[in-house]
């Protein structure tokens, strides 16, 4: 027996003028994000920000297009083949089955964009990893709740702004002292997360000096909101000198050399105090204040900590003593205040915990 078919259910007049209305939309959106300013809003902060910004131009425009057509067929057919208060209450649909030129079609024009779109990606990619060796090489190194960076021939980390000079060539490898981060500079283009114990590479040529935000983009903690706080400075050659010899000066007194050791007693003979203060402003103050205890941040305020007769335990129980304080510094403490990172975390040398006990000694109320 022939099997019964029903007769095919042909588009008429409406679907034709939706259609046209809906390819003049899809035209505009398209257009739209060609000429769209994305660098009057954006600035282009290195070379190959233009490269990803006519990656998102493309993807922009034909995804705009691309919803202008699934959503205004979607209210097409649901207003044109809406059951009528005519029908029965048991009335079927339009039953539509096997259209063989419609299959083709929604198989060949997926199939086309998904290889254009990896034509453009790769390209795009590869041009970005071709960005030169050479030139500066800095690390930066995400903190709970900032970023340090680590630059040739200067002692210890900055942690207040990024200066890289204009038109040279930069390396920047990421890491982390705690937790997964996210390094993120919109006006670059550019983001990778920052992993312990794993070098990322980002490669780059800044072009357009400036002052731009530094975001971080993987929730690390509480206090994760406040880190958009930092910026990148890019600058002339000679304004960046200026700026990289007077941190050489400002940390010629600190140590390079590794981190403590956890386990080992640490000497706290030696300690300066001076250079313990500016390490605290370095390292400390995303996390302490200087103020009485029960003025937090995250950790207690350490204004006295060595002094405090109303607090004469430490947060691990242990009494406050310059020994005890050098032992939580080394190896860190977690508690009911969250997290303190040891030494080898927070990038601190023997020296340098001499050195911030000598200044937290000098702390009175």
């Amino acid at each position: 027996m022939a099997e019964q078919r029903a007769q095919p259910i042909g588009v008429d007049r409406g679907f034709w003028t939706v259609t046209l209305v809906l390819a003049v939309l899809a035209v505009a959106s398209i257009i739209f994000w060609i000429l769209f300013p994305i660098s009057k809003y954006l600035p282009e902060a290195i070379i190959t920000a233009r490269q990803v910004d006519t990656m998102f131009r493309f993807m922009a425009a034909s995804g705009s297009a691309l919803y202008v057509f699934i959503a205004g067929y979607l209210i097409y057919f649901s207003i044109a083949f809406r059951a009528k208060a005519s029908d029965p209450p048991d009335a079927i649909g339009v039953q539509i089955h096997d259209n063989p030129k419609l299959e083709f079609w929604w198989t060949l024009l997926p199939a086309i964009f998904v290889l254009l779109l990896s034509v453009i990606s790769v390209r795009i990619w590869y041009e970005i990893l071709l960005e030169p060796e050479n030139g500066l090489v800095i690390q930066a190194i995400g903190h709970q709740f900032y970023f340090s960076f680590r630059y040739p021939n200067v002692n210890g980390e900055i942690t207040d702004e990024m200066h890289l000079p204009l038109g040279e060539p930069v390396t920047l490898n990421l890491t982390s002292a705690d937790v997964i981060h996210g390094f993120w500079v919109p006006a670059m283009r550019l983001k990778n997360d920052t992993v312990p114990g794993l070098v990322t590479t980002i490669r780059f040529t800044p072009q357009l000096a400036g002052r731009y935000q530094i975001i971080c983009t993987q929730f690390c903690g509480v206090l994760h909101s406040q880190m958009h706080k930092q910026v990148l400075v890019i600058e002339d050659r000679a304004s960046f000198d200026k700026w990289y010899q007077g941190w050489q000066q400002r940390n010629a007194h600190v140590s390079n050399a590794l981190p403590a050791a956890p386990g080992q007693a640490i000497s706290l003979q030696g300690g300066d105090a001076a250079a313990g203060k500016t390490l605290f402003a370095q390292k400390c103050t995303a996390c302490h204040k200087l103020a009485p205890f029960d003025q937090r941040l995250v950790g207690p305020g350490l204004q006295g900590v060595l002094h405090d007769p109303a607090h004469p335990n430490l947060v691990n129980g242990k009494p406050a003593t310059p020994e005890n304080v050098a032992g939580i510094l080394q190896n860190g403490f977690t508690g009911s205040l969250g997290t303190m990172p040891n030494a080898s975390a927070n990038g601190l040398s023997s020296q340098d915990i001499a050195n911030l006990v000598a200044f937290l000694n000098t702390l009175k109320l």
